[in-house]
């Protein structure tokens, strides 16, 4: 057989507006492997066996994205200039940031992948990222962990959680525009992905636009200012290129009532390309952030005192002071090296990552809760009564409440400087402490055969030490404070001293360290209209507690090196293209693999001992992802449909109950927890004209649990003061019926039309109508077990309550459909060959209350508690719930030079 005839396709691409050359930009016929990219003077080259219709995709993040179709019928195609447009809403990555730094809730259930789809040029990602996220949307009701992040090859997902910690680069978002998203099961040159994919973030000064840019922004939502500089030098003749970039931001408090914040960030990093084939580049990343946090609210709090309200601050000499402070500062080096020849390239990088993660917080001893919505000082307490309403006490504590809403700073200083608590404190300023070192090494390599076959592999190792304690931070006027367990007057630091001073450790302190080791490797097959990949994953994870204090409730297992686990796992994923013409795709893509838990899910109450999770396993994810895709000239739309089941999960809770078997504060451990996650996604865009675009967009999941777990109380067994001291410390609960309840994951049903105007004077505006619904409050795990329906004053069932009184009791609550109007809008200028650009945003135009998410309380475990609790209407232990922003705005102001 003869070779079949190739052709090859040249052109120069140029940037309209300046008639400048626009090197770096990705071109590509789509739907296929065939892609190059233009060089230093525009150029490109493709060489293709494909004939007929096809389109060309230009892509860059500092372009708009260009498809020109072409007609190959000849063995050269020369198309000379292609002239493409700056992305003027290059700022709107920056108000998504704005809105990204709103996930760091105390809840952090509420945090979105938002961040992890900044690169996406898809409509359905992109409403999702921009709009959903206001409500805390989650795609496919996947957790963010779920989605892997990589900087200059180094994944960035935190041992702890999965989770990246974006806050880690923070205000860096000039340095960060340069991202490749590979969305869910889709094939990656970079890592063998997520179920949400992954995002590959290249921080190489030599991939950035050479000049400098300033911009200032104001807004209302995190913080009210920010100044942003940065400059890329571009490659010199010698190879060398390198970046800097600062960024600072601040508020004396955001759109929640006390919620200060303080952050800056600072980059730099330096390429050398010592040859055209091989390049060394070091990069360093600081950043700072410091932020109030707020707290979720019951109906009642909420009624009283507003939806902005935050009982965690509070005035001292005229000054805001907040209790809750969330402090991070974790510097980054990085040390990476390219490799690029026709047919193979290699990243290979290691870095070093250490600081601290520290969350504040009032302790209180043998003294009242500082909280000023602290159950006992709410009306409901006096209502709900067990000897009757006292309305009288109900209207003292709502006057009460109305008059010192916030936090008495100086109650707590006079309570502490009385002679009886000098040097036993009463209260104490403190902060949790998370102190992390994470060496990461990791290697990939891309290996391509002939024109039909493409290799890709990886290994990666990571060791992260891990240091957690507590530190006294204030003991607000008094000298020293008791080192002891407040409920069971014991020690939690048997070797150390039982007075503990300012700065000083106290009340947990213990090492966790972590080795992970991963390697994978994906095959991919262009086959005349077919795109056939299959991969695979290996993983090892080693996890093992050190106990640095002696607990006194755990004498025999708090102290020193605990068990150490290992988790060894294999997953695979493959999928298929097919191209029915230049215009229309499907793809189906499918998962199987196991995992292992994440370290939270690993530990039932690691501050005071090593007990590990009986009989914790693996768990297992099931996935399977079809989609549609349609091109046409002015019309583009996706479909598609997924389905996963995540199996043997584990989830560990802790709170204060009063359950059929007793009372105590416990850690609640769910074993064999199954969910399942199906449901729909549609995107569509039409061009009414050259300048109006319409779109469309729809997301139907439903996210449940798919099994009924096995629920496990714990809990210390010093001292005798309740019912629960009477076992070994675990009582086995059986199973909780927890099958078809939905999953709180925010909101499951979205939908949204948009407009789009791009004016050829350079000014743009659009807007979005946005439905959001079936957003689910998180459920009491505990009242759906056996214990829910057993007297503890008689250990028999309540004769009153029936099938039919229980489960309208645990009816979930969906929470009221959200509808959402967002405008924005900007302009850019050349003057004298720099750019000038404006953007500002609107969000929440008509200033709706509303709530994000929310959950039951546990504290009610039983029936007749809980049934008395919610019979006056106003109960003590309601729900509480999370609310999402008002009228909010970001503007910002920029000059490239």
């Amino acid at each position: 057989m003869g070779k079949a005839q190739t052709t090859i396709i040249s052109g120069v691409v140029m940037e309209y507006r300046d008639q400048k050359v626009v090197p770096e930009v990705m071109v590509q016929i789509e739907g296929t492997s065939v892609e190059s990219s233009t060089n230093k003077k525009g150029e490109f080259v493709l060489v293709t066996a494909l004939k007929g219709e096809q389109q060309l995709v230009f892509s860059s993040p500092n372009i708009l994205s260009k498809y020109y179709p072409v007609l190959i019928e000849t063995d050269s195609l020369l198309l000379g200039v292609i002239f493409v447009e700056q992305n003027i809403a290059t700022e709107k990555t920056d108000n998504l940031v704005s809105l990204t730094e709103a996930d760091l809730f105390d809840n952090a259930s509420l945090e979105t992948a938002s961040g992890l789809l900044q690169a996406t040029r898809d409509v359905f990602l992109s409403r999702a990222a921009f709009d959903f996220s206001q409500v805390y949307f989650k795609v496919r009701g996947y957790d963010s962990n779920e989605g892997r992040v990589l900087i200059n090859g180094i994944p960035m997902n935190r041992i702890w959680d999965g989770r990246p910690q974006w806050n880690n680069w923070g205000g860096l978002n000039d340095v960060t525009r340069n991202q490749e998203l590979n969305y869910g099961l889709s094939p990656s040159d970079n890592s063998f992905g997520g179920l949400l994919g992954s995002t590959f973030i290249d921080m190489s000064p030599a991939m950035a636009r050479p000049g400098l840019r300033l911009s200032a922004a104001t807004s209302n939502r995190t913080y009210t200012n920010r100044i942003m500089a940065s400059y890329h030098s571009g490659i010199s003749k010698k190879g060398l290129a390198y970046s800097l970039s600062f960024s600072g931001r601040g508020a004396r408090e955001g759109f929640v009532d006390g919620t200060p914040y303080k952050a800056y960030s600072l980059f730099a990093a330096v390429d050398y390309a010592f040859s055209s084939l091989h390049t060394l580049g070091i990069t360093m990343i600081n950043a700072y952030n410091s932020r109030g946090r707020s707290s979720a609210l019951t109906d009642e709090a909420t009624t009283l005192l507003g939806s902005t309200y935050n009982p965690y601050w509070g005035w001292q000499e005229g000054l805001l002071r907040s209790s809750r402070i969330r402090t991070l500062q974790e510097p980054i080096w990085m040390l990476y090296y390219k490799y690029k020849s026709k047919n193979i390239r290699i990243r290979a990088a290691v870095a070093q990552q250490s600081g601290e993660i520290s969350s504040s917080r009032l302790g209180y001893y043998d003294a009242p809760n500082p909280e000023p919505i602290y159950y006992r000082y709410m009306p409901s307490y006096y209502i709900n009564s067990p000897i009757g309403a006292n309305f009288i006490g109900a209207n003292e504590a709502r006057a009460a409440l109305l008059r010192n809403p916030q936090i008495s700073w100086e109650t707590l200083y006079e309570s502490n400087k009385t002679e009886s608590r000098q040097d036993n404190a009463a209260y104490v300023w403190y902060d949790d402490v998370n102190k992390e070192e994470v060496f990461t090494a990791n290697t990939v390599s891309n290996l391509t055969f002939g024109k039909s076959f493409k290799l890709d592999t990886g290994l990666s190792f990571q060791r992260s030490k891990t240091h957690s304690f507590a530190k006294a931070k204030d003991l607000l006027g008094a000298s020293v404070l008791t080192d002891k367990d407040p409920f069971t007057n014991t020690r939690n630091d048997v070797n150390g001293s039982l007075s503990k001073q300012q700065n000083e450790i106290f009340n947990y302190n213990y090492t966790i360290e972590s080795y992970h080791l991963k390697s994978f490797l994906q095959a991919r097959l262009f086959w005349k209209q077919w795109d056939i990949f299959v991969a695979g994953e290996y993983a090892e994870r080693d996890f093992q507690r050190n106990g640095l204090f002696l607990n006194e409730r755990y004498l025999q297992n708090s102290g020193g090196k605990g068990e150490k686990k290992r988790f060894q796992n294999f997953s695979a994923k493959g999928g298929l293209s097919y191209r029915l013409n230049s215009r229309q795709w499907f793809k189906a893509t499918t998962f199987l693999g196991t995992r292992a838990p994440l370290l939270k899910s690993i530990y039932i109450n690691p501050r005071e001992n090593h007990e590990i999770v009986p009989n914790i396993a693996n768990e297992k994810v099931q996935s399977v992802d079809i989609t549609y895709l349609l091109r046409m000239p002015t019309l583009t739309a996706r479909v598609s449909s997924y389905y996963t089941r995540f199996l043997n999960t584990t989830e560990i809770n802790f709170f204060y109950v009063d359950a059929g078997v007793g009372s105590d504060f416990v850690q609640e451990v769910a074993t064999g927890l199954d969910k399942l996650h199906k449901g729909i996604e549609i995107g569509v865009e039409y061009d009414i004209g050259p300048n109006l675009k319409a779109s469309v967009v729809s997301g139907l999941g439903t996210y449940q649990y798919a099994s009924d777990p096995e629920i496990t109380i714990n809990f210390d067994t010093a001292g005798a003061s309740e019912e629960l001291r009477q076992t070994n410390g675990s009582i086995d609960l059986g199973i909780a019926a927890l099958k078809n309840y939905r999953i709180s994951q925010g909101p499951q049903t979205a939908m949204s039309v948009g407009l789009e105007y791009r004016d050829p004077s350079y000014w743009w505006i659009a807007g979005t109508a946005n439905y959001l619904a079936q957003n689910y409050i998180d459920i009491a795990m505990i009242t759906r077990t056996e214990s829910f329906n057993i007297d503890p004053t008689t250990n028999m069932p309540f004769p009153e309550a029936t099938e039919d009184q229980i489960r309208s009791l645990l009816r979930q609550e969906s929470l009221p459909a959200v509808y959402l109007l967002n405008l924005i809008g900007g302009k850019s200028w050349l003057y004298k060959g720099h750019y000038i650009s404006f953007f500002c945003s609107l969000n929440n135009v008509f200033d709706t209350v509303y709530k994000t998410g929310g959950y039951e309380q546990s504290r009610n475990g039983n029936y007749g508690q809980l049934q008395q609790d919610l019979s006056s209407g106003n109960p003590a232990f309601g729900p509480k719930y999370w609310y999402g922003f008002g009228r909010t705005f970001f503007i910002n102001v920029a000059v490239s030079f």
